[in-house]
């Protein structure tokens, strides 16, 4: 596989759907790799913590979104050029995963249709639960990958503030923004008196100047066009002069006092290193240096040396960005401890727009109508045109239809399937094999564009976001649930309540409360019909493995090189992905119960730290009723450069060793080796299910043994936590004492 061809990757803006038809709604324009429209989308859902809001204005950012745009037109060689690290890692998942597999993971996810945006005015329409703050009907401000150029969003209610009476709704849409700016003064530290110079005077650049005149900051202009120096004085600056000129230094010296700058905040975007450079040569000593733009941090250390300058880095709109905790599930930060988070920094920013000493309304150059967005960014690429603040304004006068449209004929339930979930796992390894057995029926996501994305890619009949609509009778009798871990469980009795044969990827739930209720549930509920997605016990490697040792008891030593995943990925948090062990360790039980045709009697583990964040390093003894045993060793700390997964299983004389699923060696009878690209066993596995659900059989894989991996991996990490007990799987399950249902 060519480098080239991995940064090949579409630009799209998205309308939320007011008819809710999965069709597309409006081809607007085909860029040179990619395509930038306008699509009709399912109307979103707010979820817990979420709020609903009816857009009314959005604000283009002319660097990131106009970067963003900007790289869909290059040419293949020119984007892999750009992102070289990028084409490293591709490389190396190539060299473990074969160049056909990674191609078409890589194409998967670079077609994938991409919103733009990130920061929106409006008004609620709904709330989702445990929304405190806001209610129908108020006027918002949003931020955040959710609050893209829509007519309709959900948004995190930590991203989510209310604008004040007197603010202009229009003004408001550049609450996000604003609120960037805000929090490089914010690093900056500067007080009422002190003098701060702005290098870059782009809207960023503008916004910060109109802020910093607000609180009392004296400051000093510094761009490469003359007309960006005239506005800036309009914005609020002192003084202010072009880069170019030869007195500038001379200038900003008396305009400092002859010390130099308290503080240079530079919200440029260039890839030379002259705004740094520059800004070490005009601080005073011990001055402060805060990168708001993006500009490259090599410098001359000189400057920064001699007067021991202060550099610093400002993260986006403040605290809680790019943590999911705050973000997504809604934990604010103390203000005790953190005074100025991004809500807060948001909500300081709108309470300006509303005081009668603070306006923006000369920042805004452009405001198009959103069925003209394209003609928008043309502006924002157009190096000829000058522009500084543009809105999109959306038409509020329209109604919202209630009701998502669904597919006109209804699909025969035994030959189509439904999928809740069509994320990047969905996208690469079930969906591609699935549909060549299966009608498509219904997806449902909980965002629009990701439904849309998948509607469009392998042809469902229809698009949703309404989980009650994809569960009813026009939809296939079958469902597939590949969501993040802390939905499955919920998500499974919800659909075997329905009436459906539900397949839900691992793990089956992330809780023995969860495991408990769906246990029942399966007791009580007709013929259940539900299986989990151990996809290895399908690979071919393990296939020829099982024929080959037949009624002995096995020794197998399972190592698996893991890998290590950040501390604050979310699959190690509790509440949403339940950790490494409950999340991918049932893999590997399961894989071992089925190899030994039997259950698990009793386990024993222990891991490298007691601390729950390093049990990701472990050794666990499995012993089987039949008297197999096995020894899964799960590394996070081992080389990325060895394979993942070996397995090697002896009996009667004979070893058989399976090398990342790439390889099988058998010795003992006569010793072979084959060899073939990677296969984990998800395209049989989906070949088997489609063939059960056609001809009304049971999964290939029981209730039964889906319930057993579940309850011995619960085992395992309970070990673990005690110290490496050997913990008997029935009576482990016995002796949990839980309340009944109602």
């Amino acid at each position: 596989m060519s480098a080239a061809c991995i940064s090949q990757h579409s630009v799209h803006i998205f309308a939320e759907a007011l008819q809710c038809s999965p069709h597309l709604q409006q081809l607007l324009q085909t860029l040179k790799d990619g395509t930038m429209e306008i699509a009709e989308l399912p109307l979103p859902i707010p979820g817990k913590g979420e709020v609903l809001v009816r857009t009314h204005f959005s604000a283009i950012s002319a660097g990131t979104e106009g970067k963003t745009v900007s790289d869909a037109r290059k040419g293949y060689i020119a984007k892999a050029r750009a992102r070289k690290d990028e084409v490293a890692k591709v490389v190396r998942l190539a060299q473990r995963q074969g160049a056909v597999s990674t191609y078409k993971m890589v194409m998967n996810r670079l077609e994938a249709l991409q919103p733009l945006g990130y920061s929106i005015s409006g008004v609620v329409l709904e709330v989702g639960d445990d929304v405190r703050e806001f209610k129908p009907g108020d006027r918002v401000a949003c931020g955040g990958a959710s609050a893209s150029h829509a007519e309709v969003v959900v948004v995190p209610e930590n991203l989510c503030v209310k604008i004040p009476e007197n603010a202009a709704i229009d003004e408001a849409a550049f609450t996000t923004i604003g609120a960037i700016a805000l929090q490089g003064i914010r690093r900056a530290e500067l007080s009422l008196g002190e003098n701060c110079v702005v290098i870059g005077l782009g809207l960023l650049g503008q916004l910060t100047m109109h802020l910093l005149r607000a609180a009392g900051v004296r400051t000093f202009g510094v761009d490469l066009r003359p007309e960006l120096i005239a506005l800036s004085l309009e914005s609020g600056a002192e003084d202010a002069c072009l880069r170019s000129e030869e007195t500038i230094e001379a200038r900003i010296s008396e305009f400092t006092g002859g010390f130099g700058a308290d503080a240079v905040i530079i919200a440029a975007a260039t890839i030379s290193l002259d705004p740094v450079d520059f800004a070490g040569l005009i601080s005073r000593k011990r001055g402060k240096v805060v990168i708001v733009g993006n500009v490259p941090t090599g410098f001359n250390r000189k400057n920064y040396y001699q007067k021991e300058l202060d550099l610093r880095m400002s993260s986006s709109y403040g605290p809680g960005r790019y943590d999911a905790r705050y973000e997504e599930q809604g934990l604010d930060y103390p203000i005790g401890h953190v005074r100025w988070t991004e809500n807060r920094n948001m909500q300081a920013f709108a309470q300006l727009l509303g005081s009668n000493n603070f306006s923006i309304k000369g920042l805004i150059s452009h405001c198009f109508p959103f069925a003209k967005a394209t003609e928008a960014f043309d502006v924002v690429l157009n190096p000829d045109v000058d522009k500084m603040g543009i809105l999109l304004a959306y038409d509020v006068g329209k109604p919202l239809a209630k009701n998502v449209e669904i597919a006109r004929t209804r699909v025969n339930p035994v030959e189509a399937i439904s999928f809740i979930g069509a994320g990047s796992f969905a996208s690469n390894f079930l969906l591609p094999e699935i549909k060549k057995h299966l009608t498509l029926s219904g997806v449902v996501t909980s965002r629009p564009h990701t439904a849309e994305d998948a509607r469009r890619k392998f042809g469902f009949k229809t698009a949703l976001t309404d989980l009650g609509e994809l569960l009813g009778p026009a939809h296939a009798g079958a469902v597939i649930i590949a969501t993040r871990h802390n939905t499955h469980a919920s998500l499974a009795m919800q659909a075997l309540q329905a009436g459906k044969r539900v397949f839900v990827e691992k793990p089956l739930c992330t809780s023995v409360n969860e495991y408990f209720a769906i246990k029942r549930l399966l007791s009580t509920n007709g013929t259940p019909d539900l299986m989990v997605g151990f996809n290895r016990r399908f690979a071919p490697f393990i296939t020829e493995i099982k024929s080959l040792f037949v009624n002995t008891p096995l020794s197998i030593n399972y190592r698996i090189n893991a890998g290590k995943v950040a501390a604050d990925h979310w699959v190690h948090d509790p509440l949403v992905g339940g950790g490494r062990i409950i999340g991918e360790v049932c893999h590997f039980v399961d894989l071992c119960a089925f190899l030994t045709g039997s259950k698990v009697e009793s386990v024993s583990a222990q891991a490298l730290s007691a601390s729950p964040q390093q049990q990701d390093t472990f050794a666990a003894s499995l012993r089987f009723e039949n008297g197999s045993v096995a020894v899964i060793s799960y590394f996070s700390n081992g080389s990325s450069a060895a394979g993942k997964e070996r397995i090697e299983v002896n009996a009667g004389g004979s070893t058989a060793v399976i090398e990342d699923f790439k390889s099988l060696t058998i010795y003992g009878r006569k010793t072979r080796t084959t060899k073939g690209n990677q296969d984990k066993g998800h395209a049989s596995e989906m070949r088997q299910v489609a063939s059960a659900l056609r001809e009304g059989r049971p999964f290939p894989l029981s209730v039964a043994e889906s319930l057993h991996a579940t309850i011995a991996t619960f085992a395992l990490q309970a070990s673990i936590t005690e110290a490496g007990r050997l913990i008997a799987i029935i009576p482990y399950e016995q002796s949990w004492t839980l309340p009944q249902a109602n």
